[in-house]
């Protein structure tokens, strides 16, 4: 299954956000976890900017994707818990998430990026916490697996997918740089698309 996928919008503050037209699914996760790399891989495109540099996404990132007969925004939201960032960036960083999620949009569910070598750490609590307090539902999608021996990557999921019960269906292990699920994951997306469709 292929995603025919565009950039339509870039938007560095809540004036920039674009007029509703679809359902959205928001992309979040720890800076460094490899959402750009994910997303590149999952869209079939290099459309989302790749950099060693945590921290490399600092806008809200907008990719209208086509799939089996549905059309979707895809949203990439900057990464949090970057350490070695000054409080008042920390500070507009937060305004810009709180911006869009409490902007009246269509969001259908959040794909919460955990980094499958680390598991949930505090900032992922963090996130978690947050959007169960603005009632949005989160699907867990386990990233770098390819760090992790493929021996020991069942007894590492089991561990894992026991913190993560909040999310919507049994959380994915991918990793970006070897493709590993992408097509299962572009399938559950559709599916929690449909099943959970705002507009």
């Amino acid at each position: 299954m292929n995603f025919n996928a565009k950039l339509t919008c870039t938007a560095f503050n809540k004036t920039q956000l674009p007029d509703v037209k679809y359902t959205e699914v928001a992309f979040v996760g720890r800076s460094n976890v490899g959402k750009s790399t994910l997303i590149n891989v999952l869209l079939g495109r290099r459309l989302a900017k790749v950099s060693s540099q945590p921290g490399k996404t600092r806008s809200i990132n907008f990719y209208e994707v086509e799939a089996d007969n549905l059309t979707f925004n895809l949203v990439d939201l900057p990464g949090y818990g970057f350490a070695s960032r000054g409080h008042s960036e920390r500070k507009e960083w937060q305004k810009l998430i709180d911006s869009y999620f409490t902007s009246i949009r269509p969001i259908s569910f959040v794909v919460q990026l955990i980094d499958f070598r680390h598991g949930m750490l505090e900032n992922d609590y963090l996130m978690c916490k947050y959007l169960k307090s603005i009632d949005v539902p989160s699907l867990v999608v386990f990233t770098k697996a390819d760090k992790i021996a493929k021996t020991k990557r069942k007894a590492n999921y089991d561990k894992l997918a026991s913190e993560c019960l909040f999310s919507i269906v049994p959380p994915i292990i991918t990793s970006g740089d070897q493709t590993l699920n992408i097509d299962e994951l572009r399938s559950t997306l559709l599916q929690v698309i449909k099943r959970l469709k705002c507009i």
